[in-house]
């Protein structure tokens, strides 16, 4: 008779790396997990900022824990790999959320996946992805160990095991499909990234825009054997029933398990109940542009072809500029210049006399009327939330982030530092 998947629930209130790494040693042994070969660690690290972005990633020392323990297990080499998001250098969210540090004081190397030797991965069960571009300690890897950060999601409703495996695909790759068809997509890719073991960094956990989350504490290591189930034990945990989760559901259709707690083995020391008492009440904002505080106005048409909302696109988007304005500086979106927003294909009107109106994305129309002094147009498909802050914030009388010039030289360094670095990658292709 086979075994349920099982998830275990820990206690644990702070990053001290001594008592992560009993509490990870301890749920390895009860999962019946030992790691072999090239053991790959993934963890989010979507973003960092050393002023607004904090606990958008996986805590370095819950990593750092992680890795120990799992050198003691057995692994025989270990590997930190990520692709961070928007984009951005690894090498630069890496230094600012102090990874590099980290692997310093662990003997663990630190790789961005879009600057080592790639190959390519068939997925037979993908219907946006049929293969990916994977890099070569990923594709290599005889033991993986995803380390999500938990996490509310704008569009995704959470963040954790499944949609940790965004950040296996290359810049180059990232966007494809990240539309309507973004929930097929992140149940494709586990197909390419299934994890032998989850730990889960829910100790300190976000919510509002997840690149640069407001910190919630919930006190709780995540440990599993089964990607899915332990998502929807984090589901419940912050209120939502899996089976409203899209990329959960569509998961349970394709065969990666159950959506019902009663075929989970969970254990731990402490209760779901606990742990629901504790992010009951959370408010994640930017999941609904319709109740942004501001006098901008947000029009959300439907996708070329499909007939529904674009919600995996450019009003994604749309959600991450808002958000990282909203982080940078806080209550401005309150006095943003009046103005309008369109996303997809809007069947009605937009009339803004006087004020600008935005359209972003290449399918972007009003099919009704449209009114205003000056209508600017973001291609792309989708428009990515990097680009939309190069010229929201001129429009709308906005700070605009992308503009720091401590960030502005940042930026201009590590861009130039990964493209030498790509460069001389192609010359060593993966095998």
């Amino acid at each position: 008779m086979n075994r349920p998947p099982k998830v275990i629930l820990r206690r644990c209130g702070d990053y001290d790396v001594q008592a992560l790494y009993a509490i990870m040693r301890q749920g390895m042994d009860e999962l019946g997990f030992a790691p072999r070969g090239n053991t790959l660690i993934k963890p989010n690290v979507v973003f960092a900022h050393p002023r607004y972005s904090h606990y958008a990633y996986t805590d370095p020392r819950f990593v750092e824990a992680g890795a120990l323990a799992l050198r003691d297990a057995g692994a025989h080499k270990l590997e930190i790999g990520e692709s961070g998001g928007m984009g951005i250098p690894g090498r630069m969210l890496f230094k600012t959320a102090g990874y590099y540090a980290m692997g310093r004081r662990a003997g663990v190397p630190v790789l961005d996946f879009n600057e080592q030797p790639w190959v390519r991965i068939p997925l037979s069960k993908g219907t946006v992805h049929r293969d990916f571009l994977a890099a070569k300690c990923l594709a290599h890897a005889d033991t993986r160990v995803w380390m999500p950060k938990l996490k509310y999601h704008i569009t995704t409703t959470i963040t954790q095991t499944l949609k940790l495996n965004i950040g296996i695909l290359t810049h180059k790759e990232r966007m494809i499909g990240h539309t309507e068809k973004l929930h097929e997509k992140i149940v494709d890719l586990l197909e390419g990234g299934y994890p032998d073991l989850i730990l889960s960094d829910a100790i300190t956990i976000g919510h509002g825009f997840e690149s640069c989350a407001r910190p919630h504490h919930l006190g709780l290591v995540l440990m599993s054997n089964h990607a899915l189930s332990s998502d929807v034990v984090a589901a419940h945990i912050l209120g939502f029933d899996p089976h409203e989760v899209k990329h959960l559901a569509i998961a349970h259709e394709r065969g990666y398990g159950s959506l019902e707690l009663e075929d989970i083995e969970i254990t731990g020391d402490i209760t779901m109940k606990e742990l629901q008492d504790r992010t009951r009440g959370i408010v994640s904002d930017f999941s609904d542009l319709q109740r942004v505080d501001s006098p901008m106005r947000f029009y959300e048409g439907l996708a070329a072809g499909g007939g529904v909302v674009c919600d995996g696109g450019c009003a994604t988007a749309v959600k991450g500029a808002l958000g990282v304005i909203d982080a940078h500086s806080p209550g401005v979106l309150k006095k943003a210049r009046p103005g309008a927003v369109v996303t997809g294909i809007y069947r009605g009107d937009v009339v803004h006399p006087g004020e600008p109106v935005f359209l972003i994305g290449d399918c972007t129309r009003v099919e009704g009327k449209l009114e205003a002094s000056k209508v600017v147009r973001r291609k792309g498909c989708p428009a990515i939330t990097r680009d939309i802050l190069f010229l929201m914030p001129g429009l709308f009388g906005l700070p605009n982030p992308a503009l720091d010039l401590g960030d502005g030289a940042r930026f201009a360094r590590e861009f130039a530092t990964r493209a030498v670095v790509r460069t001389l990658t192609r010359l060593t292709p993966g095998k």
